[in-house]
């Protein structure tokens, strides 16, 4: 009998390799368009528009870069909502014909220029235009995450299994709460503080209404 010894792990105050911070990678924010939203069922329209608008601020905040894309945009499926482009005065929207946008040679282009090793992805619908693109990015070497509740699909059962898929083919799911916190991390980081925190309490449903609360009665401060 043998006995084999199992090396203890080292652990050290640094952040995982796979953490996002806004340098390393370029969100793909795509078909938040009237049309893609009428037939979506699996989240309600209210609190789509919210985590998308949540995910846009963030990336805009923390100066992350973004490409916005649409699909027919003035034949068919209608302007991208309001709160997903303020962010980005001034930014081209990058309209296709295509479902998958893996497949449009401006949006190609874009994600070559901006030369990011990681991908992550919000739209309309899940299993197609996010799905696409997804597969796509993992196979040509990208690392890809999925911002699942800034997502929606025509039932909750394509958008769950559309994230299965996506999970299974090695994209790595996130919320977008999570993506803004994940950008902030340290509250000891006081240049970004004040632009993390009113983006939660503008966006962040019932952990904006607790910092809300928090600051007005006690001049409470994270960290």
């Amino acid at each position: 009998m043998t006995n084999t010894t199992v090396a203890q792990p080292v652990a050290f105050a640094k952040p995982g390799a796979s953490l996002l911070n806004a340098d390393d990678h370029t969100l793909v924010m795509i078909d938040f368009q009237s049309q893609m939203a009428f037939a979506t069922h699996s989240i309600d329209a209210v609190t789509l528009r919210n985590n998308a608008a949540l995910v846009s601020h963030a990336a805009a905040g923390f100066g992350v870069s973004t490409i916005l894309t649409t699909v027919a945009e003035k034949s068919f499926s209608g302007p991208m909502f309001e709160e997903v482009t303020a962010p980005f005065p001034g930014q081209a929207l990058l309209d296709r014909t295509s479902m998958n946008t893996w497949e449009d040679e401006a949006v190609i282009r874009r994600v070559n220029e901006i030369a990011k090793p990681r991908i992550v992805l919000a739209g309309l619908w899940t299993s197609v235009c996010i799905v696409g693109p997804a597969l796509s990015a993992l196979d040509q070497g990208f690392e890809v995450y999925v911002i699942a509740d800034a997502c929606g699909d025509v039932s909750t059962e394509a958008h769950d299994r559309a994230m299965d898929r996506m999970v299974q083919a090695g994209a790595r799911p996130l919320t977008s709460l999570q993506y803004l916190l994940e950008l902030q991390r340290d509250w000891a980081r006081t240049d970004s503080y004040d632009l993390t925190t009113g983006i939660a309490k503008r966006f962040g449903g019932a952990y904006g209404i607790g910092i809300n609360y928090a600051k007005s009665m006690f001049n409470a401060h994270e960290g």
